[in-house]
């Protein structure tokens, strides 16, 4: 099986430009499944019933989330009614949907998992425990299983990828919005790379206008982040081959574009 994964979507520019990219994404990897962090897709914070159908619409399979889950309440009325559409399992059980998805395509099946970290954000159920009652359910079905691991900390990312090596297909790291370098395949058969990076505005801090971010710094002044509306964009990500039957990764390859680096066909 081939995954395009899209690092987090921020705002209408990242839309646009998975709009603009997949397609030709999808022309050269060929994937079977394309998943996507959407949690930043709404104005830069969670995630409203439109953009997911349109990010669907695009030609998107799975949805992840993350820490921005619930900032538009809308999704609370719609979130269990999504059969692709998962918020990190380790939330409380109290929480509205689910953590875990499972897609078939071309005879083949392939289960998504989205975990939360707890370093330096606020505190959930522990992910490496949830991981593993999760994986046991998810290899009844297939030894395929895909990990977003939306996490602050770098070795919270980095223990989790040995943790879940040999257990799962992928463990991908979101949610700091720069690509990390370290793209490899653990001895046991694991894809694993720490961020996956961001899509969406290219000159700003993270995906937000850097004047507000610099005016947040330099003053310690309350300021609302924003995403700008217009100007370059770029698309981060990466894609995985995993064989079919031992559930193993084959390749794995960073997934790098903007105007400094385009896409090569």
């Amino acid at each position: 099986m081939k995954v395009v994964f899209i690092g987090d979507i921020v705002g209408s520019i990242g839309r646009e430009t998975v709009a603009a990219y997949l397609p030709r994404l999808k022309s050269k990897y060929k994937p079977d499944v394309v998943i996507a962090n959407g949690e930043n897709a709404a104005a830069g914070r969670g995630l409203t019933k439109s953009i997911y159908q349109e990010l669907l619409f695009m030609g998107i399979d799975v949805v992840t989330m993350g820490n921005h889950t619930w900032d538009q309440k809308e999704i609370l009325d719609f979130i269990d009614d999504e059969d692709f559409l998962i918020r990190p399992a380790n939330f409380s059980s109290e929480a509205p949907g689910k953590g875990m998805t499972t897609i078939s395509k071309n005879g083949v099946t392939l289960s998504v998992i989205n975990l939360h970290g707890r370093t330096f954000l606020p505190p959930h159920d522990d992910p490496f425990a949830m991981s593993l009652e999760l994986v046991e359910e998810a290899r009844k079905l297939s030894p395929l299983i895909f990990v977003d691991f939306h996490a602050e900390a770098t070795s919270e990312k980095i223990a989790m990828g040995w943790h879940l090596d040999g257990k799962v297909s992928v463990v991908v790291g979101t949610h700091t919005h720069v690509q990390t370098a370290d793209s490899r395949i653990l001895p046991e058969g694991t894809a694993y790379l720490t961020d996956a990076g961001m899509t969406g505005p290219y000159d700003g801090i993270l995906g937000m206008k850097k004047e507000d971010v610099l005016y947040r710094f330099q003053t310690n002044m309350p300021t609302r982040f924003e995403v700008p509306k217009t100007g370059r964009a770029q698309l981060n990500g990466m894609f995985v081959e995993i064989d079919d039957r031992t559930g193993r990764a084959l390749k794995i390859e960073r997934i790098y574009i903007n105007e400094d680096v385009p896409f090569q066909s």
